[in-house]
Parts: C-alpha cells; structure tokens; sequence
C-alpha cells in the first residue's frame, strides 16, 4: 500500500485477518484486542472516513470507553500533530509537573494523545453527528496530505475539541503496539486511509474493561470481527516484507 491507499491486497492464511480487511475495505465495525501483556481490553475500531453518527452511537453506548481517532504516523507529521505530552511539558509550570514521566505509564513506554479537535463546522462539537463530522474531516485531511496536497489544519478543524486525536507510532515497529498502532496498521494492510476510530469497550457490571471472553461474544452476536494483536503484528511483518 502506497501513503495515498493504494491496495496491495494479499490474501492470507488467517482468514481472521481476511476478514477484518475486507470489513475495513467496506468500511464496516470490528473488534481488536490489543493483548494480555498490555491494557488487556478490546476496542471497538472502524476507518475514520467510513463513520456515521449511527457509528459514535454504537460506540458510545455498547463500548463507553473514549472515542479516540488514531492518525497514521506520516500523517501525523505532515499535519504537525504533537503528543500532548511534550505540549504540556514545554508549558512550564505548573502544567510541566503533570506531564508525563519516562516510565509513567503502566502498560506502555508513553501516550499517543494529541489535539482534542472540533470541526469549524460544528457547533458544540459534541453531539454524535458533529463528532462524526469531525472524525470524517480528519481522515480526509489526513488522506489529501499523504497524497502530496497542502492543507492547513487550523484551516479546517479548531481546539481544543471534542475529538481526542492519536499519534500513531510508525508501524508496530517500534516499541509501541497498542490499539493506535494495530489499528492503523490494519488501515495501511487494507489499502485504505490509516485513519481509524477506537472506543475500548467497558463491563457495566464491575466498572471493568470488558473482558476478552465476553467482548468476543459480543462480537459474536453483533456479527463482528474479533482480531487479536498478535494476528495483526503477524500479517503486517507479512505486508511490509512483500512491500521490501
């Protein structure tokens, strides 16, 4: 896959994988499990282009965790996204004494978080139309911008906002292999915008993360695609080997 979407469609022996890609070609929900050594939750994940209001509503209600849209790390840099983290840092106290450590965090090395955006078109940003709206705007900017068009993010969207943006770090290759990235990567396998929306999905119960047994089930009844980490890690070494 080119940085404009180009797919190289390879088919392979998981058909788990398969399937997830084709459900992202047709811009449809799936489940991904990051992994039991990590945050151990599922989100609910789908491409930021293909989202509706229908869409943040299933999130919102059968996931609850936060909608988060997860930006391919080229992406990222061309729209001069920056993690939040250094931004508070460089802000001098007292906001410099609440950024993140190295070592901070207790299932990764540091956050993802960037921009909290509306659109310019919303009005409150809030309600499940305009998050849509905003989520569907970022995908598109993000997708004009690997394909060599200038654009101006300031243009367009306005902070801070109702949409939590995350930078994506490149390609599971480095130490970072969350929902983010195994999202992204899933976009990039499938030939689509790497622009992904996620919202872990929580237990009503125990005030829990929703465990991996009962969001498989779910998946199940809702007709839903349940990868795990691993199985995405596996076919992206596959995708970027035949790329070399």
């Amino acid at each position: 896959m080119s940085e404009t979407g180009t797919c190289d469609c390879l088919h392979y022996e998981n058909e788990n994988i398969n399937k997830a890609l084709e459900a992202f070609r047709a811009g449809k929900m799936i489940q991904i499990y990051d992994s039991d050594s990590r945050e151990g939750e599922t989100d609910l994940v789908i491409p930021a282009k293909a989202v509706s209001y229908r869409d943040v509503q299933w999130m919102r209600k059968d996931g609850g965790g936060l909608i988060c849209v997860p930006v391919d790390p080229v992406a990222s840099k061309l729209l001069g996204l920056p993690f939040m983290a250094e931004l508070i840092r460089n802000a001098g106290k007292p906001l410099a004494e609440i950024a993140e450590k190295t070592g901070d965090l207790q299932y990764d090395a540091h956050s993802s978080f960037s921009l909290w955006v509306n659109h310019r078109k919303t009005r409150t940003g809030i309600p499940d139309n305009e998050r849509a709206l905003t989520i569907r705007k970022i995908g598109e900017i993000a997708e004009k911008a690997l394909s060599g068009t200038k654009v101006s993010l300031g243009e367009e969207f306005r902070a801070p906002g109702h949409v939590a943006l995350l930078r994506a770090a490149d390609g599971l290759l480095d130490e970072r292999r969350g929902q983010t990235e195994l999202s992204v990567a899933l976009a990039r396998i499938a030939g689509i915008t790497p622009v992904t929306v996620v919202c872990e999905m929580l237990d009503d119960k125990n005030g829990k993360a929703l465990s991996k047994t009962d969001a498989r089930k779910y998946g199940e009844e809702h007709g839903l695609v349940f990868l795990e980490g691993k199985e995405i890690i596996d076919a992206y070494m596959l995708w970027a080997g035949a790329k070399n």
